[in-house]
């Protein structure tokens, strides 16, 4: 097969959670220049129609659809809506996420309920929904989690105390191994894209105290760009990565190396 058809993702549905803005709406650019019919999926629909024109006007088939992952119950339904109205889905990015900053001391449950229903709950009742209408019966799929460099290890003391995000992602980072090494008798791959820190409306706040310290501390450094998750996407999502299932690829300007 030549390395282009690799990567094709033409006739190819993907579902990107929290997909309006950020890291998700560039994944779907990413997919969606490569063929893909992309289908997102966030809690504002104006944002989603913010995102859908956006990708239009880049030649990308785009459907959106209002939803929050954390209503557990709606879940199911959207799965097979997202079925009925565009088709079987073939990737699926769990991107949609929610962090909290406080000390772990005073870490109120509310907010610990709020991260970790939205970044782990939620991301497993999507991926059992879409494994089990569509992934499994075709006998293939690509799973890819949108975890953290959070999740592989804890906290620089300057900075502001993240316990739920940093737990939760930790928590995506082996389910990722977990599922992977499962499901890999249906033909489906599961990988996460563990980010470092990429300028987006989550970080924003920390970003606005802790951005010379976070550069400072990367070695390549600078902060990610708008172009710098495309291509690991791209490869997990295609046929190019077709024998790689169960990792954690940190894209953190080398956060993690050091």
């Amino acid at each position: 097969m030549a390395l282009k058809e690799l990567f094709d993702l033409t006739g190819k549905v993907a579902l990107i959670t929290g997909g309006s803005r950020g890291l998700g709406l560039q994944i779907a650019e990413g997919l969606g220049e490569y063929g893909a019919t992309v289908v997102l999926t966030a809690r504002k629909q104006n944002e989603l129609d913010e995102a859908r024109a956006h990708l239009e006007s880049l030649g990308i088939t785009a459907h959106v659809y209002a939803h929050d992952l954390s209503q557990f119950e709606t879940i199911e339904p959207l799965v097979e809506r997202i079925h009925e109205e565009v088709g079987p889905i073939h990737v699926l990015v769990n991107n949609a996420g929610a962090t909290w900053g406080a000390p772990a001391e005073d870490y109120p449950l509310e907010a610990w309920l709020k991260v970790m229903n939205l970044n782990v709950n939620g991301m497993f009742l999507l991926t059992q929904a879409v494994g089990k209408r569509c992934m499994i019966p075709a006998g293939s799929g690509r799973i890819i989690n949108v975890a953290s460099v959070a999740g592989l290890k804890g906290n620089n003391p300057r900075m502001a105390g993240t316990l739920a995000y940093n737990t939760s992602k930790g928590a995506d980072v082996n389910f990722t191994r977990a599922l992977a090494s499962e499901w890999a008798k249906y033909g489906i791959t599961v990988n996460s894209i563990c980010p470092g820190y990429f300028p987006t409306k989550m970080t924003k706040g920390t970003l606005a105290y802790g951005e010379e310290l976070i550069v400072a501390a990367t070695p390549l450094g600078r902060l990610g760009g708008p172009e710098d998750l495309k291509g690991l996407a791209l490869l997990l999502a295609s046929d190019a990565s077709a024998y790689m299932t169960g990792q954690n690829i940190a894209v953190d300007g080398g956060i993690t190396a050091i």
